[in-house]
């Protein structure tokens, strides 16, 4: 079981290494029947994600697979849109929940355009559509190469829940269409 959520991990990190442009990122999926989560959609639905701080509040939409088998990611025609990947832990459960965002597209600033502003400290809150809602706290922020992404990091094994908010950041390279850094923000459950 080990081995799967490396696996994943280095699966996941790519969507990281193509970078947030003009064209929605790409992430190749887990393999079918490896892990023992509950997957997709039919999961407990998150409504909102919430950050204080830097005035963030977006509606969650589930993030699943393309037909071609790659992970959605939230359309860069609405980057105040954030999703949370639900092949993997949901915001709540054992494990890293991620939530990706564009920093910002359609020539607009995205839903975690102010990300690299959170410190350790900062309140980061999900709530359900039952009216549950879970709260986490900074605990570090990176701002990292995508050629040296921190794949065990962000998607290793934790001993409890965290949650992990991904977007762009760092200059721009306008020949590759694409941020040259990660902003990764993890949070730790209240």
């Amino acid at each position: 079981m080990r081995g799967i959520p490396r696996l994943l991990a280095a699966l996941l990190a790519l969507v990281l290494l193509v970078g947030c442009s003009a064209k929605p990122a790409q992430v190749v999926p887990p393999p079918a029947g490896g892990s023992t989560r509950t997957t997709g959609p039919e999961r407990a639905e998150h409504a909102t994600v919430d950050i204080p701080k830097i005035d963030a509040r977006s509606s969650l939409v589930s993030l699943s697979l393309n037909p071609d088998q790659t992970v959605e990611v939230p359309p860069v025609s609405a980057p105040m849109q954030a999703g949370w990947y639900s092949y993997g832990p949901a915001p709540g459960e054992p494990g890293p929940a991620v939530i990706l965002g564009h920093v910002d597209g359609d020539h607009q600033k995205g839903i975690f355009f102010r990300l690299k502003e959170l410190v350790p400290g900062d309140q980061v809150s999900v709530s359900r559509k039952d009216g549950s809602t879970v709260r986490f706290v900074v605990t570090k922020v990176d701002q990292v190469g995508k050629d040296s992404f921190p794949t065990e990091g962000v998607y290793g094994d934790t001993a409890g829940p965290e949650l992990r908010l991904i977007t762009c950041g760092g200059s721009f390279d306008r020949a590759a269409h694409s941020y040259r850094d990660n902003i990764i923000v993890y949070a730790a459950l209240r």
